[in-house]
């Protein structure tokens, strides 16, 4: 349950930092 809930985690900062790149790369 806690390899779980660590690999949910990481997912979701990934996906924040790749937000990030992104809308670096617009501005």
């Amino acid at each position: 349950m806690g390899a779980a809930y660590t690999g949910g985690f990481a997912l979701i900062v990934v996906l924040f930092i790749l937000l990030i790149i992104v809308g670096a790369a617009w501005l």
